[in-house]
């Protein structure tokens, strides 16, 4: 980035939010000051066509009188700005019915240090972010039967959660984000690839372009196959936009409410039960070499190693510091309640050792899936989730790819994924979800998944 677009230090947002509790006259006041820089890179018809850098410092003020509260956020960082947004939320917390799940303010606290900012990433160019384009760009160039189009989004990050009783909780990440998409110039393939991760100089560009790149021209003239429940392999991605959607199961209050797949019958909740195969083990924990997420909760509760599933078992479920307390239960923190950089539910599925290769060679008769999209719940009480393959799906037989085949509709559960897998890859993190988050996934080979009916969309 140039020197003009930089996040706040945090001795720049502490200012920020000693102003702020100064001009405070509520019982109590919670601030998130929040810096962040992104630039982005996007190219379309194996053409460069957008670039642009923005700067944004948001600051959120939430004022508490007693058991009511409200929050005003503004990115007027003046003097009178700060006074005005501090003003406003209290006129409307004093307006504000009572919250009676209202929780008092934390204390200080510990954190864990998560180092997850690059300074190379940081100082990126849009001649930087051009040059990787490139690396895709010379290829379909080259190649007149396909046709690149992706986004490049790289970003800094930094963020202070602070109150009046001492609390300050501070993390800055950096963000480097590639995702292509390359079609066939007849319009009948479509092949996707991605990648992420905090330090710009892990991705490898070239690599991205390649897979993208072969798997559009392997998709060329998909052939229809009946729906019905296949053996699959889900790829990374697939696995991610799919299992990232346990998080809203795994979550005690809906469990003990009898309103989750975590729900006993008679009462209460399945931890300590079998719900997934053996070699599921599925946690979050920001100090993960993979994950490097951020290390406290929208409260600024600090966050640790918190396992969710281990080797098919569920061993623990999220709650809220209000849920926890009534039922009697040990606060660890909540990484599923927001606040989070870019996106909500940091998670990873720990992985296995058997390649996507070997998964295709001992598997007689089955789907090969790129990723999904357009995901949509249709029972939480299962996590049953609707949604369609997308570029690139392929059909297996005898241990080889034999053809492409047409997309389909899929009802399917992550949790019957899991309890389903047969093998699991090498965990990757990926480059995005419908979601969001730090996300880190292996491929999955699994039995019985729910193919509902085909979709004639490339």
């Amino acid at each position: 980035m140039s020197d003009q677009f930089a996040v706040l230090s945090r001795d720049e947002m502490q200012s920020i939010v000693d102003k702020t509790i100064k001009a405070s006259k509520a019982d109590s006041i919670n601030i998130v000051v929040a810096s962040t820089v992104t630039g982005n890179t996007r190219f379309a018809a194996n053409q460069l066509s957008t670039s642009g850098e923005i700067s944004d410092t948001t600051v959120a003020i939430e004022s508490h009188f007693g058991p009511k509260h409200a929050v005003v956020t503004t990115n007027d960082l003046t003097d009178d700005g700060l006074n005005a947004a501090v003003a406003k939320s209290e006129v409307i917390a004093k307006l504000a019915p009572d919250d009676p799940e209202n929780m008092p303010a934390l204390a200080v606290q510990q954190y864990t240090p998560v180092s997850a900012y690059f300074e190379d990433t940081a100082g990126l160019s849009a001649g930087d972010r051009a040059k990787a384009a490139l690396t895709a760009l010379s290829m379909t160039r080259a190649d007149k039967t396909i046709t690149a189009a992706g986004f490049i989004n790289t970003g800094s990050h930094a963020r202070l959660q602070a109150n009046k009783s001492g609390l300050s909780a501070y993390h800055r990440n950096t963000t480097a984000n590639y995702t292509l998409t390359v079609r066939t110039s007849d319009g009948t393939g479509s092949g996707w690839a991605g990648a992420d991760n905090e330090d710009w100089s892990k991705i490898d560009f070239a690599a991205v372009a390649t897979r993208a790149a072969d798997k559009a021209r392997q998709s060329r003239n998909p052939v229809a196959i009946e729906p019905g429940r296949y053996t699959v392999i889900l790829e990374p991605q697939a696995v991610g936009d799919l299992v990232q959607l346990t998080a809203f199961g795994l979550n005690a209050r809906t469990a003990d409410e009898g309103r989750s797949p975590f729900a006993k019958a008679g009462g209460g909740n399945k931890v300590g039960d079998k719900v997934a195969a053996d070699s599921i083990t599925l946690y979050s924990d920001p100090t993960d070499a993979q994950l490097l997420s951020l290390p406290f909760d929208a409260d600024g509760y600090p966050l640790g190693r918190q396992v969710w599933i281990e080797n098919g078992v569920l061993k623990e479920l999220s709650y809220t510091r209000f849920w926890a307390q009534k039922q009697g239960k040990p606060f660890r923190g909540n990484p599923f309640g927001g606040g989070g950089f870019g996106g909500n539910a940091p998670l990873k599925l720990a992985g296995g050792t058997t390649s996507i290769e070997d998964m295709i060679k001992g598997t007689d008769r089955g789907v090969l899936v790129t990723r999904f999209w357009y995901l949509r719940m249709v029972d939480p009480r299962v996590l049953l989730i609707t949604g369609l393959t997308r570029d690139g799906t392929f059909l297996i037989e005898q241990g080889k790819i034999s053809r492409a085949v047409k997309n389909f509709r899929f009802n399917d559960s992550p949790l019957f994924l899991m309890a389903n897998a047969e093998a699991l890859g090498p965990a990757v993190r990926l480059a995005g979800t419908e979601i969001g988050g730090d996300i880190v996934m292996p491929a999955v080979k699994a039995h019985d998944f729910n193919f509902t009916s085909l979709s004639d969309a490339v």
